[in-house]
């Protein structure tokens, strides 16, 4: 402790030295300001970083660093993935179904090179989570590629339905920039994280934290968007097209307005579960329709399938389009949206459309790529932090980038909603393409409806076959 008071008041009076003369500031260059820094110990001003000195004194590992050494691997990310972002919108009418093939076939290959690239640097645990994340992918792609061109129908005509909207490319790139704005700043407090002197126990506490307020964030400012254009969406198909007569007039800024005020509470509370509750019901329904017949893994996947689904009821994406349109609460909002699939057999649509995933997909994809050119750039740089930047910067990435996709899944929520609400909506606006979805809707229901024939007829025969053994 003596140590430390010590050493505290050395380098509060070197400090004070340092700042005073006006002839050394004057005369002091960049290069011995760094060897200065590399011979003093870190004086801390702010009393929340002075505590966080004084009690972590015991993995102390004297790496001191500036923010400044960082920042700059974090403004590489922040700039490529908000590059990749309005690349995707400014392809969005001609190139997007394009691109969303290329990232639901890439992203395997992507993450196991990655994989390979953290074992060479024998970072193995990242190499471990990586080659996992490529397995479940590439099993993920397996279960459902059977899907994939009914899934790739359905954003075709999500992604025409938002071209013949150039508003909605307006709103998502003022979020992309109010993003950028915060991720600036963001960035700092990140940067600030990995100069700290402290063990690399400390630092991942810091960045855990940092991240998840980063990710909430995020999907707060997408969530704002999915209900500014899922509300425009919805309302011009209800009446006929943008130019009707009977259309509100200000639709945008009204929109707007009702989702950063009285709507903000609904849907920041929302933002907390809809993301990982609909990740999980991905892969548990893709785990599910491969099972086959093995009746002991069936009925533990079956456990967790139930359980999603009622926190489906209760947290889904689909209540963001009532949330603009009609004003309700968000848990009010899902509820009456998964009724009104339940009650119309739409839910079993949804349940064989992979939209969302195949555009979480494009999402992982940017925000991998910005992360690797992070990562490498640190690795020139800094050889000892390449995971740390690598990481964070990732998910700056891919916030970047699904700040651009989610516009499409605005258009494809909006859509279901309407067609479970008056099929009449989609007849008008495209009737080819509700021929199509009609078609398949009968198809999943006949399916559905012959699955359960079949299970409770297995469970029939066990039944006697146990009787007659006893």
């Amino acid at each position: 402790m003596n140590d430390f008071q010590s050493s505290s008041s050395s380098s509060s009076s070197s400090y004070d030295s340092a700042v005073g003369p006006p002839q050394a500031n004057v005369m002091g260059s960049h290069s011995s300001s760094q060897g200065f820094s590399q011979m003093v110990p870190r004086s801390w001003r702010d009393v929340f970083w002075l505590n966080i000195d004084k009690y972590t004194m015991g993995f102390l590992e004297n790496k001191d660093g500036l923010t400044e050494d960082y920042w700059p691997l974090y403004a590489v990310a922040g700039g490529v993935g908000a590059v990749l972002g309005w690349t995707w919108l400014l392809l969005l009418g001609s190139r997007a179904t394009q691109m969303m093939k290329f990232s639901v076939h890439i992203l395997t290959t992507y993450l196991a090179v990655i994989s390979v690239l953290c074992f060479w640097i024998e970072q193995f645990f990242w190499g471990v989570a990586f080659a996992i994340g490529a397995a479940l992918q590439f099993l993920y792609v397996i279960s459902v590629i059977d899907r994939l061109p009914f899934t790739m129908l359905v954003l075709q005509r999500a992604v025409q339905m938002v071209w013949d909207l150039p508003e909605v490319t307006r709103v998502a790139s003022l979020f992309m920039l109010i993003m950028l704005l915060w991720l600036a700043l963001w960035s700092f407090g990140a940067a600030g994280v990995v100069a700290l002197g402290i063990g690399d126990g400390g630092l991942w506490w810091l960045l855990v934290v940092l991240s998840v307020s980063l990710f909430w964030t995020g999907a707060v400012l997408c969530n704002i968007v999915h209900v500014v254009v899922s509300g425009m969406v919805f309302l011009v198909l209800m009446h006929g097209g943008r130019e009707a007569t009977s259309m509100p007039p200000k639709l945008v800024m009204s929109s707007l307005q009702h989702a950063v005020t009285t709507s903000f509470g609904s849907i920041c509370y929302g933002s907390l579960f809809t993301a990982a509750i609909r990740t999980l019901r991905w892969e548990i329904r893709g785990l599910r329709s491969k099972i086959g017949n093995n009746e002991c893994l069936l009925c533990c996947v079956d456990f967790l399938f139930h359980l999603v689904e009622f926190l489906v009821r209760w947290f889904n994406k689909y209540a963001y389009v009532q949330i603009g349109v009609y004003g309700k609460s968000f848990n009010h909002s899902a509820k009456d949206a998964w009724e009104l699939f339940q009650s119309t057999g739409v839910e079993a649509l949804i349940a064989y459309d992979c939209s969302g995933a195949v555009l979480f997909m494009g999402t992982v994809l940017g925000g991998l790529i910005s992360g690797t050119c992070a990562a490498i750039w640190t690795r020139i740089k800094h050889p000892e932090r390449v995971v740390m930047v690598g990481s964070t910067a990732m998910l700056m990435g891919m916030i970047l980038v699904g700040l651009a996709m989610v516009v499409v899944e605005s258009a494809v929520t909006s859509i279901y909603i309407c067609y479970a609400e008056d099929p009449s909506l989609i007849s008008r606006w495209d009737a080819e393409f509700f021929a199509q979805i009609s078609e398949k809707l009968h198809q999943r229901l006949q399916h559905r409806s012959a699955r359960a024939r079949q299970v409770l007829a297995n469970r029939i025969d066990q039944i006697q076959e146990e009787a007659g053994l006893a």
